[in-house]
């Protein structure tokens, strides 16, 4: 037939193109079968109360301190600043007492809020220097939000910072933040392999699940003795 050509795939590259095609439609399938199932992983993990550094909120634009603080500047050059997702974690429901108020400065590695649950306390330190502009008057009749959103809604002020290149020079960012936020896990299970047996000698409280797993909000159980040890090794830190 006049000006019908005819093509044999198997002598061109079209066979290449099946193979990358069909390889696409495996794996595409694949992928999401393995995310799915590392989402519902996580989803047990918190169901059963089970702590572990996959189910850890760590947004990668915010800057976390080694005092389980964050910072993140906005556009209009205020920071919101609170406390880490595996703060959280360990501590349970807080209340929090405001030591700060608008207008007032505050110095990095000075005392700005304290959490208290039932009568156990723990300091916790500005992250950075600055002018507060703002506190947080929703976590006063609604403790809860700091656990459920500690970086959107949970946040504890916005300041007007002083020297924020300076102060937030040392901090953990993206990668490097979820590499620590791991390594804290791991030291929490250390921390508690020694305080325990120190504090509560004939204590039949377990802190691991089965398979090794560190219970969620674990410190809400303890004495005050493992909270003051707590917060000289978690917290103290700037």
């Amino acid at each position: 037939m006049d000006g019908f050509t005819y093509y044999n795939i198997f002598e061109t590259k079209g066979m290449e193109y099946l193979i990358i095609i069909t390889f696409l439609a495996l794996l595409i399938p694949f992928s999401i079968i393995l995310n799915r199932k590392v989402k519902i992983k996580k989803q047990i993990q918190k169901v059963m109360g089970i702590l572990t550094s996959s189910i850890l909120k760590i947004p990668q634009g915010v800057l976390y301190s080694r005092s389980h603080t964050w910072a993140h500047l906005s556009k209009s050059g205020i920071a919101d600043v609170g406390m880490d997702d595996l703060l959280l974690h360990i501590t349970g429901e807080v209340r929090l007492n405001y030591l700060k108020k608008p207008g007032e400065p505050i110095a990095k590695g000075e005392l700005m809020t304290e959490i208290d649950h039932q009568g156990k306390m723990l300091k916790i330190f500005s992250p950075i220097s600055g002018q507060v502009m703002e506190t947080n008057s929703l976590l006063i009749e609604s403790p809860g939000i700091l656990n459920e959103d500690p970086y959107e809604t949970g946040w504890i002020y916005k300041i007007k910072p002083y020297n924020w290149k300076s102060d937030t020079n040392s901090y953990y960012l993206s990668d490097a933040a979820t590499i620590w936020s791991k390594k804290e896990v791991e030291r929490f299970k250390d921390f508690l392999a020694v305080a325990m047996p120190k504090h509560m000698p004939d204590s039949s409280a377990v802190a691991m699940q089965d398979g090794g797993e560190l219970r969620d909000q674990l410190l809400a159980e303890l004495p005050d003795e493992i909270w003051c040890d707590f917060q000289k090794e978690f917290l103290n830190n700037q």
